[in-house]
């Protein structure tokens, strides 16, 4: 595991901005406005051959600790206490304001080293920040510009004995690559050592956060009332005992923002949110959808379905609240009965009940996931398929349309994560949709694929004689 770091300081200094400098990528969201981040948000940084792990905070605000600002305060506080080291950054061109003054009077009591950092510190209008700085009692700052990178060479000379020390007794052989979700072949004992990367989706308010701190037994995420609240995309390392005593499981847990209907998504804020989920979707491997049982299912949480069916990634519904839910029974089957109608390219797709505040079915979740995941990275031999195929043809053959036969020849699999199959043929582009459901389907119930997407192609010997 690497060294934790963590960024802290008021609103709209900057954090999010130092964040992606540092990671080099635009992993945090990054607007004029303060306030954007909420949760700790974990990124692998590598800074002039130091590595380490910096952690984005919510901007520190002296507010009653049962306020949404109270309770980011509370997340940014626990950061603080568990890194190797605090990066506290303030503006250099506005100065010191009274809210520094009293960030600085608490990371005088913590234990953790605290590196000062001016940023925004381009240009003479920062030096009087950067002398207001000292009156801190934090040491000397660093001028800084996470815009520009001005600063990095006097960070690196701040960190380095800090990381160095924590290295000697630091144990990295835990980390686990993930599995490439482009590759074309899967090594199943990689398959198994790698973690699980599982998205969170659903609409604002499902309890997505819930869930996920219940799952990893601490409050990590910020929850509440206030539908919203999640704004990044945040990826969470975790491992996973099975109850039947089986050896633990690697999980990389993703909480994501709840999307609502695209019309009513105006604010900017909101749509970079929506952007970053529809992001996680693209790097997950499961992906839950999530439903409120005290409100059923609405169409938006079938065309998110639909959006993960389509990025060609594993799916598994989670009724949430289910606790509290009226008429239960009747719910489920209303609940199956509409997403066999609205996702008739996948039935079947696993239909559980949970309880982000009990935890209940949380496990079965899980297990439920791991299954799907395998299902989703299999490769079946061309032998054993085409076996398969010849069967399927014979029992039901396709249609010869204008008494010309469609002759369909062989079968093979291209690809997997998602299953991706090409059939060889004559004719096949006057092939019917309803035949290609009919080999899908029983590909899926046939050689265990289930409730997976399946790509299915089709191709045909170029004529010799045609004209170009």
């Amino acid at each position: 595991m690497l060294p934790e770091i963590v960024i802290i300081g008021r609103p709209n200094v900057g954090k999010s901005t130092l964040f992606n400098r540092l990671v080099g990528k635009k992993l945090a969201l990054v607007d004029d406005q303060p306030g954007v981040t909420r949760d700790r948000r974990l990124g692998k940084a590598e800074l002039l051959g130091l590595h380490f792990q910096i952690v984005d905070t919510a901007g520190y605000e002296d507010e009653d600790p049962e306020t949404l600002p109270g309770r980011m305060r509370r997340q940014t506080e626990q950061a603080v206490a568990t890194a190797r080291a605090a990066l506290f950054v303030f503006d250099a061109r506005a100065g010191i304001t009274p809210l520094d003054e009293e960030i600085a009077r608490w990371l005088r009591t913590t234990k953790t080293p605290i590196i000062l950092m001016g940023n925004k510190a381009e240009g003479r209008a920062a030096d009087g920040g950067l002398m207001e700085a000292y009156s801190l009692g934090l040491g000397e700052p660093i001028a800084f510009s996470a815009e520009h990178g001005v600063g990095l060479a006097e960070l690196f000379d701040e960190l380095r004995p800090l990381i160095e020390d924590w290295d000697e007794g630091g144990d990295d052989s835990t980390q686990m690559p993930a599995v490439n979700l482009d590759a074309e072949t899967i090594d199943e004992n990689a398959l198994e050592a790698a973690p699980l990367q599982l998205a969170i989706v659903g609409r604002p308010n499902a309890g997505k956060s819930t869930l996920i701190n219940m799952i990893l037994g601490e409050d990590r995420l910020i929850t509440g009332p206030e539908a919203g609240i999640t704004r990044d995309s945040i990826a969470i390392d975790w491992s996973w005992t099975p109850p039947d005593g089986a050896p633990s499981r690697a999980v990389r847990l993703i909480d994501t923002a709840g999307m609502r209907k695209k019309a009513k998504v105006v604010d900017k804020l909101e749509k970079l949110s929506v952007a970053d989920a529809k992001r996680a979707i693209d790097y997950a491997e499961v992906v839950v959808l999530l439903l409120d049982a005290t409100r059923g299912l609405e169409l938006q949480e079938l065309k998110i379905a639909d959006n993960v069916l389509k990025e060609g990634r594993a799916l598994v519904i989670a009724i949430n609240k289910w606790d509290v839910a009226e008429d239960a029974s009747s719910l489920f089957n209303g609940i199956k009965a509409a997403l066999d109608e609205g996702l008739a390219q996948l039935r079947g797709v696993p239909v559980l009940t949970i309880s982000g505040i009990t935890g209940k079915g949380i496990d079965v979740l899980l297990k439920v996931a791991f299954e799907t995941r395998t299902a989703w990275s299999r490769r079946v031999s061309t032998g054993q398929l085409n076996r398969w195929f010849e069967m399927a043809v014979e029992t039901n053959p396709p249609p010869a349309p204008g008494g010309k036969r469609i002759k369909l020849r062989y079968m093979t699999q291209a690809k997997v994560r998602p299953p991706g199959f090409i059939i060889f043929g004559t004719r096949v582009d006057e092939l019917p949709e309803s035949y290609s459901r009919y080999l899908i389907n029983s590909l899926r119930r046939d050689l265990g694929f289930g409730a997976v997407p399946v790509r299915l192609t089709y191709r045909a010997p170029k004529n010799p004689f045609a004209k170009d």
